[in-house]
């Protein structure tokens, strides 16, 4: 009878080791998940910000050739501030589409991608491979 409640206990013991492990590990992972998203997104945005700064000079640029073309600075201003008008209604009408649903996917598919396809995809990026 004492060998029995010996094994129950250790059976317990065990039970309650592997619960405990394996909430770690689910915690670690999704921690995993949450900093390869973030710095995704952080990764992003930063190559985001110098595109908008190169693409904001260029848009000056236009704005001032047409104005020099059209006879006053603040002509060029106006025609490519309609260019961004139309371009925001365009993009608001079709927001779903053209934004909400390739945003969701690519984080989706971050979430969802698993630890051993990322490093086989990063060595091979690199020409490691």
């Amino acid at each position: 009878m004492e060998t029995i409640a010996a094994n129950i206990e250790l059976l317990y013991e065990k039970a309650k080791n592997y619960a405990e492990i394996n909430a770690e590990l689910v915690k670690l992972y999704a921690i995993d998940k949450a900093a390869d998203v973030v710095s995704s997104i952080f990764a992003r945005l930063v190559i985001i910000v110098g595109v908008a700064m190169v693409f904001l000079f260029v848009n000056i640029s236009l704005s001032l050739f047409l104005g020099d073309l059209l006879g006053e600075d603040y002509f060029g201003f106006l025609v490519v501030s309609g260019i961004y008008l139309i371009v925001t209604v365009i993009l608001n009408y079709n927001r779903d589409k053209i934004i909400k649903v390739p945003i969701t996917n690519l984080i989706i598919a971050k979430l969802l991608k698993s630890k051993s396809a990322s490093n086989n995809s990063k060595t091979s990026q690199d020409g490691i491979l």
